[in-house]
């Protein structure tokens, strides 16, 4: 299920190789429209460690849940799955070309904080990790360019885009479900 308001997202999914890819391309997609673009790298790598996690060490199943909120200037990434483990960060490995276990410190490295707790409503766990977001550019209210006559033209920012998806469209394993709130006019 994937569901948003203005500053929050949620997908539900199984944390398989082929979902993670649309997992990144859904949180940078949605990073893309509250105009935190500058943040996409690091939360796209964040997610795709957190989500591997999942896929490598997640018992009994790999169901979970990845949720996205801007909140007073922060961006928290959050991964929920069903296996109550909390997860420990390696120390520095002793053979620096050792190419696994290495998730969580890459997590460290590109957040400001990061976290690992028990969930509070039933079995499982969420790992997380924030983001400090700067404050998006103010959108212009008019754009002014020259016409024929030499007269300057207003032209309006351009709409907001809204998308429908075909529910038949989604890939297996991922379903939708969207909610629109009415833009500050």
């Amino acid at each position: 299920m994937i569901s948003h308001s203005r500053r929050h997202c949620v997908v539900e999914l199984q944390a398989l190789p082929s979902r993670i890819g649309q997992i990144r391309r859904i949180v940078s997609a949605q990073l893309r429209h509250w105009q935190l673009d500058p943040l996409i790298d690091r939360a796209a790598l964040g997610v795709t460690e957190l989500l591997s996690n999942v896929h490598r060490h997640a018992q009994p199943d790999k169901t979970c849940t990845v949720e996205i909120e801007l909140r007073l200037g922060r961006l928290t990434v959050s991964v929920y799955d069903s296996d109550p483990r909390l997860p420990v960060l390696r120390e520095a490995a002793a053979d620096a070309l050792e190419t696994c276990g290495r998730g969580l410190a890459l997590v460290a490295a590109v957040s400001e904080a990061w976290g690992a707790r028990h969930q509070a409503d039933g079995p499982g766990k969420v790992v997380w990790f924030s983001l400090r977001a700067a404050p998006a550019a103010p959108a212009t209210s008019a754009q002014r360019r020259p016409t024929r006559g030499g007269a300057k033209q207003v032209r309006e920012p351009a709409p907001a885009v809204v998308v429908a998806v075909d529910p038949g469209a989604v890939p297996a394993g991922l379903s939708v479900a969207a909610s629109v709130g009415a833009r500050p006019g």
